[in-house]
């Protein structure tokens, strides 16, 4: 019927069998389709052999490891395919987007953020940071709280009061009244007898009295210890003794900065006594560096003229009005970069003011400082030379040709000048080696002498080769005997 043709898992029937064999496999299945079939009996499966079983442990291995594997490759996908889209987003979005630069505060940010527990441990910390690092995230971004900065500059800053008398000449006869004018300036140092003070030229120009008021209210009368016309500087000395201990605890010094590191754009401050109504904050940037403008007496004086000093000055759209010359212009670490002028521009524009630059003027600052206090001679007591003179503009000193400075144009007979030989037409061109070059800058000079003390005048003589330089030593008289 099948003829051999078994299935796999099926064994025939083998007549080799004993006779309890063939029994046992009747007794088994039993019946067939006869003696003579090709089949004998019911066909027997062969019974598999028992496989080995894993433990469970092993199971459990064996599939963590599965597992584990097929997660490391899954990851690695995973982060190369994020990998190649953040590259391909960069390429496309980076002509679109502006780069951020990072400062120091960004990164403190980004390490608060990943430590909660640390922000109120930085917190205290910052506490007791200096202005520099309070303030360091306003030095890039927009000022809008200076508080710290202004607490701590403050003491180092006052005002100055200046009490002067103001001459005029009308047809050769001179009439003078009292004026006043108030401005700024900021400490820079002591010795061992004066606090030293930092002011413009002009603020402090043909003091008859300089009164100091210092952030407690408390004032002290100053004397100029040293000037610089050309690039207008002044240096002024207040006395030790008339400065309470309360006082000298509560001013202090400056710290002076570096201009030379300024960049356009970033915030300043500006400190001064502005309108004389006592200190006040105003606040901008650096609007541009090293803008050059011509300085002298006038405020902008013809650039064409060849004895006006070009200066270089930093520009700020920081509030400085007047009274505000002579004060400080402060970074956001409370440094000094520079000294306010008003003087230059004045009225005539707006958002636009101008300092000089601390870096160019520190030897200046430094030489002024070292040189010796001069107390002003009461004014009757003063000493006169004893002439009349003319200013010696620049324009005339080219168009004629003469030297720059102070033209005697009369000499009082019996007076100072005359008894020394000096006369009309004398030019005078220095004191005691201190640059003149007008009738109110020789007055300032002379207001430091008594009537009896000598000085050493410059002046130039006209020869027939021309102007000739000589020294000549005059001792002032009293002012009754100029008369």
């Amino acid at each position: 019927m099948y003829e051999n043709n078994y299935p796999n898992n099926t064994y025939h029937y083998d007549t080799s069998h004993t006779e309890n064999e063939s029994s046992r496999m009747d007794n088994f299945g039993g019946g067939g389709y006869g003696q003579t079939g090709s089949m004998g009996g019911v066909p027997v499966r062969k019974t598999p052999e028992p496989q080995k079983s894993f433990g469970t442990g092993k199971k459990i291995a064996v599939a963590l490891c599965c597992g584990l594997f097929f997660g490391v490759f899954a990851g690695m996908g995973f982060f190369a395919v994020t990998t190649a889209g953040n590259i391909l987003g960069e390429r496309i979005s980076g002509k679109n987007q502006i780069k951020v630069i990072e400062t120091p505060d960004t990164q403190q940010s980004e390490k608060m953020e990943e430590s909660p527990e640390s922000v109120s441990v930085m917190a205290e910390e910052g506490q007791e940071n200096d202005i520099a690092q309070t303030q360091t995230s306003s030095y890039y971004t927009t000022v809008t709280d200076v508080t710290e900065v202004v607490k701590a500059v403050m003491p180092s800053v006052v005002s100055i009061n200046n009490r002067y008398v103001e001459r005029m000449s009308f047809f050769g006869q001179e009439y003078s009244s009292e004026a006043r004018s108030a401005g700024s300036g900021f400490i820079v140092g002591q010795n061992d007898t004066e606090l030293l003070l930092v002011s413009n030229q002009h603020v402090v120009a043909q003091a008859e009295e300089l009164t100091v008021q210092f952030v407690d209210g408390t004032q002290a009368e100053a004397q100029i210890k040293g000037a610089d016309i050309d690039k207008d500087l002044a240096v002024i000395a207040v006395q030790l003794s008339d400065i309470s201990s309360d006082t000298m605890y509560a001013i202090a010094i400056a710290k002076l900065g570096d201009s030379d590191s300024l960049i356009v754009g970033e915030p300043a401050i500006a400190i001064g006594n502005a309108l004389g109504y006592g200190q006040s904050v105003t606040t901008g940037v650096v609007s541009a560096l090293n803008r050059a403008i011509p300085t002298s007496d006038g405020e902008l004086p013809d650039v064409t003229a060849s004895d006006v000093e070009i200066n270089t000055f930093i520009q700020t759209d920081a509030a400085i009005n007047p009274g505000n010359s002579g004060g400080a212009l402060l970074n956001m670490q409370g440094e000094v970069i520079g000294i306010n002028s008003n003087k230059i521009g004045g009225s005539a524009v707006e958002g636009m003011g101008y300092a000089i630059p601390i870096s160019d003027v520190k030897p200046i600052i430094e030489n002024l400082m070292s040189k010796e206090t001069r107390l002003k001679v009461a004014e009757d007591q003063r000493g006169y030379l004893g002439i009349t003179g003319v200013d010696v503009y620049s324009d005339y000193s080219e168009l004629y040709n003469v030297p720059q400075g102070v033209y005697v144009s009369s000499v009082i007979e019996g007076g100072a000048a005359d008894r020394a030989g000096i006369t009309r037409g004398y030019i005078i061109t220095a004191l005691n080696d201190e640059e003149i070059d007008s009738m109110a800058e020789l007055k300032e000079e002379l207001s430091y002498f008594a009537a009896g003390d000598t000085v050493e005048l410059t002046v130039m003589k006209m020869m027939y080769e021309g102007y000739e330089e000589d020294v000549i030593s005059v001792t002032l008289g009293k002012q009754s005997t100029m008369r």
